[in-house]
């Protein structure tokens, strides 16, 4: 028989004592060695997912997303740390497998807010950073249907979403990494066009992190050819080789009620070209949806 749906309250009310029960615990608690960081609607999830079944890497306890590092920073390590499995389990697997656990989440916005990455840098010392890219105009029309979809976005017309993005981001990115305490939910859910300028977001994480701490992917080639991208992945955290490869699956995918206006396309398209030529540096050839 399948599971009853546990009713969202009684979820939350779960997630509230399972916080606070590690915020106590929080110094016999890991902290991340890898970090999923974006892009938003780049496939993170599955990724995600994928790394997770992993034999030594050990996930957040209760969601795959923790947003520490851009919205709640407020909150404290030790806050963190009580989203992450205890030591003692860590050290099991180390036993059974011979090498060090590790344990990662996923929060896609660590990639945009302006904080994020010195943060991430200060409290997590040589933590890694797994970046996944995507055909930036097929990336801005997904998040456009998927906050459609999720209520944070009234704006229906992907057209007039894009029109209104200059004004709704005004001088907030600005205001962002000068008060810690600010957040804007239109630069966490309407920066459609911005969000595709990866080399630009790369270059920042860069200078706080270091550049040989980031590991950047194709979403399509992620797709396309899973086992060979997650060996790659594997090798760059420094996991071991040689295992079975996890079920990949494509996770948080939307179907779409339209194709986006041709000419809006060649807009884009043409936007991003000097974006996407950044980002050669980073990949060492030419973007995938650059090849064709």
């Amino acid at each position: 028989m399948k599971p009853s749906k546990v009713p969202t309250p009684i979820k939350r009310v779960v997630h509230l004592g399972s916080r606070s029960y590690g915020r106590l615990t929080a110094p016999a608690r890991m902290t991340p060695s890898f970090l999923i960081c974006g892009g938003q609607r780049c496939g993170t999830t599955s990724l995600y997912r994928a790394m997770a079944q992993h034999p030594v890497v050990m996930k957040a306890v209760l969601h795959k997303g923790v947003h520490y590092f851009d919205v709640s920073y407020r909150r404290g390590m030790s806050w963190y740390k009580g989203h992450f499995p205890r030591q003692r389990h860590a050290e099991k697997i180390k036993q059974r497998h011979g090498v060090p656990a590790q344990t990662f989440e996923s929060s896609p916005y660590y990639m945009y807010h302006p904080q994020a990455a010195a943060r991430i840098a200060a409290d997590l010392p040589g933590a890694k950073l797994l970046v996944l890219v995507r055909d930036p105009v097929e990336r801005a029309y997904s998040q456009h249907h998927h906050e459609v979809a999720r209520g944070f976005e009234n704006e229906r017309d992907f057209g007039n979403a894009l029109a209104l993005e200059a004004a709704r981001l005004h001088r907030v990115e600005e205001r962002l990494a000068a008060d810690p305490a600010y957040y804007s939910f239109a630069h966490q859910h309407h920066a459609y066009r911005a969000r595709g300028e990866y080399a630009r977001y790369l270059s920042v994480m860069a200078q706080h992190v270091g550049r040989e701490r980031i590991h950047v992917v194709e979403s399509e080639r992620f797709f396309s050819d899973p086992g060979q991208v997650y060996d790659e992945v594997c090798e760059f955290l420094g996991l071991p080789a040689g295992l079975d490869h996890p079920e990949f699956e494509k996770h948080n995918a939307r179907p779409r009620q339209s194709d986006m206006d041709p000419g809006l396309r060649r807009e884009l398209s043409s936007y991003y070209a000097s974006h996407d030529e950044a980002l050669i540096t980073w990949l060492g050839r030419v973007p995938i949806w650059r090849q064709s």
